[in-house]
């Protein structure tokens, strides 16, 4: 028996509303928990190298998204609700030990996988819910919504934690943080998602196994979505990494650039990225699956200008010409990206049954996020060693969403 939609229940903007409110308070606190706890433990310990190995580690539980997307197909979605009073409740944990003073690193670590295997858990519920509450016209702008939020909320967090951080402490924040989650949870209980339930034959470790296969192989099967997962993987190999770790390299060591010019410069790719995701209800008309060769050739010629940007020839013409000409280009192609990330969530949403949503969007989602951390490390060891620490808390600020 598949999953199918509740013929009688009509998508309300309320529902829709709540969910992105609830994002809202719940990715901004978990992004100011991770902002937090990596000055603490840069402070504490000294070493870039301590927070670096502890990041490594908590991220692996992110290839837990598919088993995430197989229990959001298998059970209500509202699953939501759960995974954030869990968090609320880990954090609460931390919390305690602190109180008591029992923190070390070893077990900042271990809060912070706990927190990453609930966000692996989390985010497949919430891109497989977003086809339930709105009618397909909507999908894009609604997907958009959501990806704003997220982008917002990483650009507001170092901000806000950094001021709060000095001003109220690292206990404090973590505080916010536990009342941030729990405040989300409880929004979320009022979300109404159709649900109806699937039959299951024998114990549920072998029913969600059998259910990872059949999403694993759906993808496989599928030519469209097996294009999408390829086309996500190739943009977080090449050029998602180069906009967390190469543009603040050619900012800061190619280009010498001051700390305004720098924040500035990234600034408006920050903003390009938000900008892409709010206004993709008007792109969207123009995008097609034919034409999606057009958008990434016109990525493709924007790079040309940054390479030009980067050339000695055009440096020894002076700082500004280069800075100019790199964010000329820079800015439309984060744009575009942005644009392209949320039109094929957006068409895999629509094409694939509500039985195999989540598991489809979470494999997509791990397969993106395996090919990231390549870029990352290449772009690391080519990078110059005095740079590590300035790029360190860029990376962090980018990067460390746990949802």
């Amino acid at each position: 028996m598949h999953e199918e939609h509740d013929a009688t229940f009509a998508p309300s903007p309320k529902d829709f509303n709540l969910m992105v409110l609830g994002q809202i308070i719940s990715i901004l606190g978990s992004a100011l928990l991770r902002f937090a706890l990596s000055l603490y433990v840069l402070d504490t310990t000294g070493s870039e190298t301590a927070f670096a190995s502890i990041y490594a580690v908590s991220n692996i539980p992110l290839l837990l998204a598919p088993l995430g997307g197989a229990i959001a197909d298998r059970f209500n979605r509202r699953l939501m609700v759960f995974f954030d009073f869990t968090s609320s409740a880990i954090v609460l944990g931390l919390i305690i030990l602190m109180a008591a003073g029992n923190t070390s690193i070893v077990m900042l670590g271990i809060v912070m996988v706990l927190l990453s295997i609930v966000s692996a858990l989390y985010t497949p519920a919430v891109m497989a819910s977003i086809p339930l509450l709105v009618s397909s016209d909507r999908m894009e702008s609604a997907n958009g919504i959501v990806q704003a939020v997220q982008a917002l909320s990483a650009v507001a967090a170092p901000i806000m934690g950094g001021v709060l951080y000095g001003v109220i402490g690292v206990r404090a924040l973590i505080v916010i943080s536990c009342v941030a989650f729990f405040l989300s949870a409880v929004m979320e209980i009022f979300i109404k998602i159709p649900f109806i339930k699937r039959e299951q034959t024998g114990h549920i470790i072998p029913t969600i196994a059998g259910d990872l296969k059949d999403g694993f192989r759906y993808v496989l099967k599928v030519p469209f979505i097996l294009k999408a997962m390829v086309l996500a993987a190739l943009l977080n190999l090449v050029l998602s990494p180069y906009f967390v770790v190469g543009a603040p390299i050619i900012l800061r060591v190619t280009m010498q650039s001051s700390d305004n010019l720098y924040g500035i410069g990234m600034g408006l790719v920050n903003a390009a990225t938000i900008l892409g995701a709010l206004t993709i209800g008007v792109f969207s008309k123009k995008i097609r699956v034919g034409n999606l060769y057009r958008w990434l050739l016109l990525i493709a010629v924007l790079c040309l200008p940054m390479a030009l940007a980067v050339a000695p020839v055009m440096l020894n013409h002076g700082y500004y010409p280069s800075y100019i000409l790199f964010m000329v280009a820079a800015v439309p192609i984060a744009m575009i990206m942005t644009i392209l990330s949320i039109y094929i969530t957006a068409s895999v949403q629509k094409t694939t049954p509500n039985e195999n949503l989540g598991k489809v969007m979470a494999i997509i989602i791990a397969v993106a996020q395996c090919a990231a951390p390549l870029n990352r490390y290449v772009i690391h060891k080519l990078k110059p060693p005095h740079l590590h620490s300035n790029l360190l808390h860029s990376h962090v600020q980018k990067t460390c969403l746990t949802h």
